[in-house]
């Protein structure tokens, strides 16, 4: 996949089929207007390209994060776009008459319904529509994915995100709610004193759940591994960073420096400070006892 962060001028392309949103989060609704582009990529041979808006706001997923979910999904391009003075002053009419049209050669664009776009929000769907008519692209206008009664998106996530709901988030992500990062050197308190752990320093623009610990498969590459992961400042200990370490069932190998994907399936407890270091041990048993018992049912 081809990744580009739009720093002026959109790149040249051909026979395009386009979608653009945030797609902070990659969720169901996400997905349904990145399938629609891969079916004209398959039918039509054009070139799926995902323009993703960003802003200063923590996200579900990262950067590094979204690229790699979508260059799995099978986008071509993805260009990430902040929202600059020079995009949000852009007329819708000369966005789609300059990038979608003119840059990217869109023969196709998926939109969904709530979609609005250039100045002051005055492009619409219906907007996109008309152009499509004049310009001869095809505009698809998407319903949104529902969950029960209400309409997933970001925000319905990110509130079931700071309840610590993991499985809420994941019915409406489609997938598990996940951080990805490096395995780094902790103090190694974990392997001289309680349990051997995989530590992670999460990115600063990654939208974590509350503090606390939860059930979690660990992946490093092709192997996976159950466990319990706790994030936060770990204050029996003393830390100043919020950390993301987790303790892998029945996995005794050297795991720093490899990179690994922590999935979260379960919120066991809330994060609190324990009145010694043998009070912490006996809890973490208990913890670890529970999430053995998650993957034996």
């Amino acid at each position: 996949m081809e990744y580009m962060t739009i720093e002026g001028q959109f790149p040249r392309l051909c026979g395009s089929a386009v979608t653009l949103g945030k797609f902070d989060g990659v969720h169901k609704g996400h997905r349904k207007l990145i399938s629609r582009i891969l079916e004209q990529k398959k039918e039509t041979g054009a070139t799926a390209v995902v323009i993703a808006f960003v802003s200063d706001r923590k996200t579900i997923f990262t950067k590094a994060e979204r690229r790699d979910l979508l260059e799995h999904m099978g986008v071509d391009v993805l260009l990430e776009c902040p929202l600059n003075s020079e995009i949000r002053h852009m007329k819708a009419e000369s966005f789609i008459r300059q990038v979608l049209v003119g840059a990217l050669q869109a023969s196709y664009v998926a939109v969904g319904e709530d979609f609005r776009f250039g100045f002051e929000r005055k492009g619409t769907p219906d907007l996109l529509v008309n152009a499509g008519a004049r310009y001869g692209f095809k505009a698809d206008i998407l319903s949104k994915e529902m969950e029960g009664t209400r309409k997933i998106s970001s925000t319905y996530i990110r509130e079931e995100l700071a309840k610590g709901n993991m499985e809420k988030v994941s019915s409406l992500l489609g997938r598990d709610y996940f951080i990805s990062g490096v395995v780094e050197h902790g103090r190694g308190m974990g392997h001289r004193d309680f349990f051997p752990t995989a530590n992670l320093v999460p990115m600063p623009e990654k939208l974590l759940p509350p503090n606390g610990v939860y059930v979690t498969l660990s992946s490093f590459g092709q192997e996976i591994y159950p466990g319990i992961t706790n994030v936060g400042y770990k204050p029996t200990i003393g830390e100043t960073f919020v950390g993301v370490e987790s303790y892998l069932f029945d996995c005794e190998k050297n795991l720093y420096g490899k990179t690994c994907t922590v999935e979260f399936r379960k919120y066991l407890r809330e994060e609190h400070k324990f009145s010694s270091f043998e009070a912490l041990k006996k809890q973490i048993q208990e913890d670890i006892r529970k999430g053995k018992d998650y993957f034996s049912r």
